[in-house]
């Protein structure tokens, strides 16, 4: 608490299932999808944006260390898995014959229960979900520009609680979107607008 930490209280066991789901299954899941790539051609991989990265980042993580967090925790994960294993059997099932009554429905439903499960994760300290407004602001690909940009925001006082950066293959562009409180999204697009930066909403 000293180091202005928020200690979460709860048992071993609630602990052990809760980390299974939140940090063990993303870590396996990632390093599975981005299996996945090794023998994928360079060209095809120079297509990569931001969804396939946001799932792989975590694949670089040490196997070692993995090898001793999943062996410990492995009876909690695996039920965990059975659930994700099912799910997969149902989408094959259904990719198999894509067109067949109740189909597309199904493929719906299980993308929907994906939206449902993400909108629960909270924002930043633990504030609810969707609590941010977001917009982009082009970047051109040289030195300095985010530097100047982060800048550039912090002078107009308006506090950056998130921030992501995507590149735009072939174009010395970037693109960073950038999430703030509500209720300050109009007016720092203003502000940046009027310093020059091209800001899409």
């Amino acid at each position: 608490m000293d180091l202005g930490a928020i200690p979460a209280r709860m048992s071993v066991d609630d602990h052990d299932q809760a980390v299974a789901l939140i940090s063990h299954l993303p870590q396996v899941v990632s390093s599975l999808v981005a299996s996945r790539l090794q023998e994928t051609p360079a060209n095809a991989l120079s297509l990569a944006g931001n969804g396939l990265r946001d799932v792989t980042r975590i694949a670089a993580s040490d196997p070692g260390l993995w090898v001793q967090i999943l062996t410990a925790n492995a009876e909690r994960l695996v039920h965990i898995l059975y659930g994700v294993r099912e799910d997969l059997n149902r989408l094959i099932g259904t990719l198999e014959n894509p067109v067949a009554d109740g189909a597309r429905l199904d493929m719906a439903q299980l993308m929907s229960e994906g939206n449902a499960g993400q909108a629960r994760i909270p924002g930043k300290h633990g504030t609810p979900p969707g609590s941010f407004a977001r917009l982009t602001v082009l970047v051109d690909d040289t030195p300095g520009q985010i530097a100047r940009l982060l800048t550039e925001i912090g002078d107009t006082g308006i506090n950056l609680e998130d921030l992501r950066l995507e590149h735009s293959p072939g174009r010395q562009l970037g693109m960073a979107e950038i999430s703030v409180l509500p209720g300050k999204r109009q007016t720092l697009t203003e502000s940046l607008t009027q310093r020059g930066w091209k800001v899409i909403q």
